[in-house]
């Protein structure tokens, strides 16, 4: 309703004034007005006479803008604008607004000294405004005659102090006027008991578009069934909002994604369930009452199950399964992903989606994996796109492009700076011919040669240090993730090794090559812990082959070097030294064919394990440190 005129008015407005009308139980009370008006079926008041609204224009010494002109010659004023604005200003009550509020003076005060001029304009339109609020619950509506666009239209600010937001802008009358329709549509969209079904032409054209929008999302038209939903959910449409919070959690949204109205449905609990509590676990600090208000109206099983399977998400035993063929690919999927194969566990999970099945009509696309702590560090919103966009649950659409694949097949990548920090240094283990679940029984003794489930190396360091007490520089055990690094090589990586001592350092690459071969590499040319320090050895059937140390400026060396791996390549000079990464780990990835899982390491969850010391014990006049710490003592 743009360039509007009184027939584009009347119509909106006729329909608003009946769905208001049919709206209101026959045994409620209410003002002379509102029968007369629920009587009348009408809203408005007469229409405002051109004269009436040149003499209001005189009265203000401005003339009005033109939608909201061409609303007064309809109807002089309006009730209940939306559900807190009772009686909206018409030609005789509209008047500037002149703070009397003393509204001006308090957004004063919360402005920051380099608060910039729009900033200190929107403060001051309690000054300026033209007030067109008569009768409300605490909220004030007012046009902006400073802000106006090429059509002479003002912008129309509502406040309400009890909202605790900021001014919400509109950019026009109309569009105020619309969005206060939307809002009385959301305040009935739930009818209380006694009170009569909320059905109109406009719900059911709503509930239309919201059906229509469900099948294009199963078809991969997801972006303009979105702007639909949202539209419907604005409505307060009882299916907008469970259907469109499956996209935007998709897409990687989280806050306020609740999934309401179908979260509830036993039918679709076990697939939505997961990513809910999951996200309540990130961010609620063990106070789970709050977790209540996104299962309001669930029944006992739905709510057992939402705690249930909170206690399998907090403890990382949660495992997504899903029937049928697409529920074979995700369990193919799991065991790529959680040795690291990162891209190949994703493209499992894509071919598989066309034959996905949903549960329900209000199901779009399966989601509880989100919750998987070895499957979901696998959604990003580029593949969130992709999913969506993949036709499924019995639609037929064009395939999407698949998009590149996240892991580099090289090492290189590891010279690559980190915006926060992290892989300044780092080491790692190569060993050709063995799975990675056999690793640990070469690198580690005793109790320490087995695997922790699948974490972050957040959560696997914090793990290894619940209840630890003491200390020591005496040994250096690594714990490492463990994945493969190629078609023919496993891998141990550390990404927080500990300081790195030359003259003690024994490297593991010897005991882990029995029967085959293994590359140590040990990279700290961008430490920030001491002086740059590179590296390698190579072994083969438990005897090192050849190896060197960059450390202090100096290169040490034994065996024969094959002339890719010369150090002499790579450090020329003390000062070219911390240059050398790239081309290093690009000569390891030549030489060897090997290649490390970016994403499974930064992001992602691996098997680790607790290795066996990378130093020699301390010689006679060698001095270490052991630190206690005390954690019960009284502070």
């Amino acid at each position: 309703m743009t360039n509007t005129t009184p027939s584009d008015w009347r119509p909106f407005l006729l329909r608003w004034s009946e769905e208001w009308s049919d709206s209101l139980p026959d045994d409620e009370s209410r003002s002379a007005e509102d029968e007369a008006a629920r009587r009348d079926r009408w809203l408005g008041f007469p229409p405002a006479s051109e004269e009436r609204i040149a003499a209001m224009e005189e009265r203000l010494g401005r003339r009005m803008p033109p939608s909201y002109r061409e609303f007064l010659k309809v109807s002089d004023g309006w009730r209940h604008a939306g559900g807190f604005v009772w009686l909206l200003a018409g030609s005789t009550d509209a008047r500037w607004h002149n703070n009397e509020s003393e509204l001006a003076e308090i957004f004063e005060e919360h402005l920051d000294d380099d608060a910039g001029p729009d900033e200190r304009r929107d403060a001051d339109i309690w000054r300026r405004g033209l007030q067109l609020d008569v009768e409300s619950d605490i909220t004030h509506v007012l046009l902006d005659p400073e802000d106006v666009d090429e059509d002479g239209e003002w912008a129309v600010y509502i406040w309400a102090s009890w909202r605790a937001e900021p001014p919400e802008r509109y950019a026009n009358f109309v569009e105020f006027m619309r969005d206060m329709h939307r809002e009385f549509h959301s305040l009935r969209a739930r009818s209380a008991d006694g009170e009569p079904e909320f059905a109109n032409d406009t719900t059911r054209e709503l509930d239309a578009l919201v059906e229509q929008s469900r099948l294009e999302v199963l078809r991969g038209n997801w972006e303009r069934a979105g702007h639909a939903l949202d539209e419907a959910k604005g409505y307060g449409r009882p299916r907008a909002a469970g259907l469109g919070d499956q996209m935007r959690r998709l897409l990687g949204q989280t806050y306020a994604v609740y999934f309401e109205g179908v979260v509830t449905d036993p039918r679709y609990a076990p697939e939505l369930l997961p990513a809910l509590v999951a996200e309540h676990a990130a961010n609620s600090y063990r106070d789970d009452s709050t977790l209540m208000f996104s299962l309001r109206g669930a029944g006992d099983d739905v709510v057992s199950l939402a705690y249930a399977t909170l206690e399998q998400v907090r403890n990382g035993t949660y495992r997504y399964t899903a029937a049928g063929p697409f529920g074979e690919a995700v369990e193919r999927a799991r065991e790529l992903a959680r040795w690291g194969n990162t891209d190949g566990a994703w493209r499992t999970l894509m071919d598989a989606l066309p034959v996905w099945q949903p549960l329900g009509p209000d199901h779009l696309a399966p989601l509880g994996w989100v919750a998987d702590p070895v499957l979901g560090p696998l959604l990003t919103p580029e593949r969130g796109r992709e999913l969506l966009s993949t036709p499924r649950g019995g639609q037929t659409g064009e395939a999407p492009s698949p998009p590149a694949g996240l892991d580099p097949d090289n090492l290189a990548w590891l010279a690559d700076p980190d915006p926060h920090g992290n892989l300044t240094s780092y080491r790692f283990v190569l060993v050709e011919g063995v799975k990675p679940e056999d690793l640990p029984g070469r690198l580690a003794d005793g109790d320490e040669a087995t695997m922790d489930d699948p974490m972050t190396p957040d959560e696997a360091r914090h793990r290894l240090l619940r209840g630890k007490r003491e200390f020591s520089s005496y040994d250096d055990k690594a714990l490492m993730a463990v994945g493969r690094a190629g078609t023919c090589w496993s891998f141990a990586f550390d990404s927080d090794p500990a300081h790195f001592d030359p003259r003690r350092f024994v490297s593991p690459a010897a005991a882990a090559s029995a029967g085959t071969r293994a590359v140590v590499v040990w990279s700290g040319l961008r430490t920030w812990r001491g002086e740059p320090f590179f590296h390698l050895s190579v072994a083969q059937d438990g005897v090192e082959q050849y190896a060197f140390t960059y450390a202090d400026g100096e290169i040490r060396r034994t065996g024969e070097i094959p002339r890719a791996l010369d150090p002499d390549r790579f450090f020329g000079s003390r000062e070219e030294g911390t240059e050398a990464e790239r081309p290093l780990l690009e000569a390891v990835t030549g030489e060897f064919g090997v290649h490390l899982p970016r994403y499974a390491i930064t992001h992602g969850r691996l098997h680790t394990f607790t290795t066996r010391s990378w130093t020699r014990p301390s010689g006679n006049g060698e001095a270490y440190t052991v630190v206690t710490m005390n954690w019960d003592a009284e502070r």
